[in-house]
Parts: C-alpha cells; structure tokens; sequence
C-alpha cells in the first residue's frame, strides 16, 4: 500500500515537472518571440522569431563541421588537414611513412617537383647542413646552426606558457627563437636558446618614454647573451602597410609593463618607422642598430615589385657592402597574424612563392650572395615547403604557425579574440591549464628536428649532400596545361650589375 502512495505522489511529481517544464519553456519562448520582434539590429531575427536565431548557431557550428567531417585531406584553408596530420606525427616523435599513394592533386599550376638524381649520394656520403655565420662584419657576427628556425611571435599574441615550451624547445633543437615586436620577455630567457630581438614600428622593449629608438635600452637587450641578431620590421605577410595590433583584452599588466603600454590599452603600432621613409634612411638605422648592439641586424620586409628591392641593392653597393643589412626575411603575402584586416590579409603582399626567386635572384645579381643572407617566410610548414625555399635562394627558413600546430594548436581561428581553447594565443589561465611546458617543449623540438631529417632526404633523392645545395635546377614547377618547366627558366635571373660577379645560386 505505501509503495503504491509513493508511486503515486512519484507520478505526480513528474507530471507538475513537466507541466512547469512546458510551462517555463513557453514562457521563455514567448519572451524570446517578443525581444526579436522589438529589436531593429537583425532583419532575420525580426521577421522570423525564435526560428531566426537557429542562423547564426549553424554559422558558428558550420566551421567546426567542415574541419572534422567535410573537408577532404587537401581542401582545407589556411592549413589543410595533410599538413597538420604530417606535423603531428613529428612532433609525437612517430614515423611519418604513409602508404598506397600520394593525396596531393600534383596537376595545380605552381606545384614543385623536385628532380629525382638516378645516382644519389649513398647514406653514408650524406651531410647535416653546415652552420652558416650571418653579419660577418659584425662585432659579434652569429654563427646559426641550423636551416629551420622559430619566425616572430610576441609575448601578447601568443601566451606564457606558448613562449616558455617554444624557447626549451628551441633550445633543445638548436634553433633560434624570434621575439616578434613584443619586447623581450623572461619567458623568452627561460629556456637558453638563442634569441632573434625583432623591432617593430612602436620600438617595443627598446623605446624611451616619447616611443622613439632607445640606445641605452637596445644596449641593455643586446648586452644579454642569448640576444644573437636583431631584426627591423618593416612589414609583415599578413598586413603589409599595416603595423602590429595586440587586442586590449591581451594587454595584461605584465604585458603592459614589458611593452611600455598602460593595462587594457591595445598595442597598435605605426604602419612604418617614422624616422625611415627611403633606402638611405633605412641603412642610416641600420647601421645605428648594428653600432650600437655590435650583433648583426637584419629587415623583415614583404615582396610587393622589384624596384625598391633593386634601390636597397644598389644603394649598398655605392656605399659599400659594409652598409647592407646582415639579412632579409622575405614573408609571403600568405602570412599569418593574430590580428589584422582582412583587405590585407586576402589581398596585399606578393606570395612567397614568387617573393623569394624575385628577391635571392636581385640580391644574387648585386654581388652581394656572400653579404646578406635571406631568411624566408610564409606558409612554410612541411619539408617539402622548405626544401623549395632553399631551391628557390633562401638561407634560412622560419615558421611560426607550424610550431602553433606543435604546441597543440586546433586551427580554432580565435587568435584574435583571447579565447584560444589550446592556451597558445589566450590569457585566460583557465584556457592556459591546457598547454602543459613539460610535455610541449617536446613536440616542438622534435617538429623541428623532423623538417631537418626529412628535407635532408629530399635533399639527398635530388642527388646533393646537403640541403643548401639545392638549386633552382632541382626543382620543375607545373604549368596550366599540366606540363612542368625547371624552375630556373620560370624565374630567370636578372642579368648581373655587381662590381664583382659572383656565384649564382
């Protein structure tokens, strides 16, 4: 009898919760139905109540679907799922060896080729790329020991636990680290590698209180031991003509502080430097910069036509080679950024594929191969991306979103919006809980040291020892109708103007 009572009062009681459910449901209903009828901001809101908002859930939920279940392997942008796939395999330290046959749809106008040699050098004859030394004329020139290195992310864009596995894992595969134009943080100390100071437009970490260049302080930087090169920013693929913008929510006190900026205040930098506005005023700063840290300085710079290029040449040619910058990074209108406009970011600024063969071959045809090293950028994430690049007249070649994608990055595209769900680009501890140092700084270096072994064998397949011995002739790049033509006819070498000719690449 009473097991009967409580099941009695048990339906009741699920019934009343239903009715209220129903209830609560239809009167939340009924207010969402009036507040789109009343708002005046969304027409399809308006017009179709309740139903209207299903819109802009679907847009949101449609990325996420493409990622996972839509896209093929290549389709995929800005990072297709095949270049993820092969970092992640890297940077877990597994076999990268894939089986049946190639996914890559090799008959897209542009795709390189590289040229097999029947005779290729047996393992034992094959070398690891020799260190290269950058600004020889430097009071401390630097000797780089690998091809592959870390492109600029700033402490601001990128977060505290990012930088701290980036610089162990940097460390540990003996590759530089870029501080982007944030200023020098201790997190970039923390881990002993070797340390790329970039200068942005808003001198971050080496201005004075008015924002202009600071001796003192670029002597203070340059005086710390990981400090190998700095590197004037000029432009970046992502916005050229635009300068950096580091949200206010990003700005947090520490940020502030390192940066020069008030907390909450957004970072936005000068869309150039205010005392450069020609080919002399920049080697003026350059050789300030130079003087004054004794360690090379280098530009970063976009490809936009040759003439300013064939100016900056031939103007350190009649100063003499002294004058050139230690270095050129090349990035590719193909970029990436935490934040810019998309006009920019679609439109302005050379690819890096015609960027690089543009401005190694200029630099090649002013006697000045043996000065000025060219470090490219851009998109550049697989083996087969660098191995073109040194085909193609690069030195060097740096990443920053390949090693996003060793830290754990997901491709979520919330770069900008300090809600990154890996902790890479947020500030938010709750996010950064998720990007464990010990474990990343791992990936990372073993990322790098994958694209070392794996274009030391494309090396090796197109029959030269090492990879900075790979030319333009190895390497075929297929035309509309399908057909592929050598490298080195589709982008020509400009005729020789140096006083002394020497080596083409």
């Amino acid at each position: 009898m009473i097991l009967m009572e409580w099941a009695g009062w048990a339906i009741q009681a699920l019934a009343l919760g239903f009715v209220f459910a129903v209830g609560l449901a239809v009167a939340i209903g009924f207010g969402l139905f009036v507040a789109d009828r009343l708002q005046t901001e969304d027409a399809i809101r308006r017009n179709y109540p309740v139903i209207g908002r299903f819109r802009h859930l679907f847009t949101e939920l449609g990325e996420f679907f493409r990622q996972y279940f839509f896209a093929m392997d290549r389709e995929e942008l800005p990072f297709n799922r095949a270049q993820r796939d092969w970092i992640k395999r890297a940077m877990d330290g597994r076999s990268n060896t894939v089986a049946f046959g190639s996914t890559r749809n090799i008959s897209v106008p542009g795709t390189p080729l590289f040229v097999n040699d029947p005779f290729p050098p047996l393992d034992q004859q094959s070398a690891a790329t020799a260190p290269l030394v950058i600004g020889p004329t430097a009071r401390t020139p630097y000797e780089a020991k690998r091809v592959f290195n870390l492109s600029g992310m700033s402490y601001g864009a990128i977060s505290k636990p990012a930088v701290q596995a980036l610089s162990r894992g940097c460390r540990e595969a003996g590759i530089w680290m870029n501080t982007g134009e944030g200023g020098l943080s201790p997190y970039h100390l923390e881990g002993g590698c070797d340390i790329v100071f970039q200068i942005g437009t808003a001198k971050f970490g080496v201005r004075d209180e008015a924002g202009n260049l600071s001796d003192d302080k670029l002597r203070e930087v340059a005086a710390r031991p990981e400090v190998k090169m700095f590197e004037l920013k000029l432009a970046q693929g992502a916005k050229p003509g635009k300068g950096g913008i580091l949200p206010a929510a990003k700005v947090t006190p520490e940020i502030a502080e390192i940066r020069g900026l008030r907390e909450g205040q957004a970072g936005i930098s000068p869309n150039r430097h205010r005392e450069v506005a020609s080919v002399g005023e920049l080697l003026d700063l350059i050789h300030r910069i130079r003087e004054v840290t004794g360690k090379p300085v280098g530009i970063k710079t976009v490809g936009g036509a040759e003439a300013p290029f064939r100016d900056l040449f031939a103007e350190v040619n009649a100063r003499g080679a002294d004058s050139a910058p230690d270095f050129i990074t090349i990035d590719g209108g193909e970029g990436g950024t935490g934040a810019a406009p998309m006009p920019l970011i679609d439109l302005v600024g050379m690819s890096i594929r015609e960027a690089l063969p543009m401005v190694s071959g200029l630099r090649d045809a002013a006697g000045l191969k043996d000065r000025i090293r060219i470090v490219a950028s851009g998109k550049l994430v697989n083996p087969g991306d660098v191995a073109w690049a040194l085909a193609a007249g690069a030195d060097f070649v740096t990443s920053a979103r390949g090693f996003m994608f060793a830290l754990g990055c997901i491709q979520a595209l919330k770069c900008n919006k300090n809600t990154c769900p890996t902790g890479i680009t947020t500030h938010q501890p709750r996010f950064q809980k998720g990007l464990v140092v010990e474990d990343k700084w791992r990936k990372v270096a073993r990322y790098a040291e994958g694209i070392a072994k794996e274009v030391e064998v494309i090396a090796h397949s197109v029959g030269v020892t090492e990879p900075r011995q790979m030319r333009r002739s190895h390497v075929r790049l297929v035309q509309p109708d399908g057909s592929s033509r050598c490298m080195s006819e589709v982008h020509k070498r400009p005729a020789s103007n140096a006083p002394q000719s020497t080596a083409a690449r």
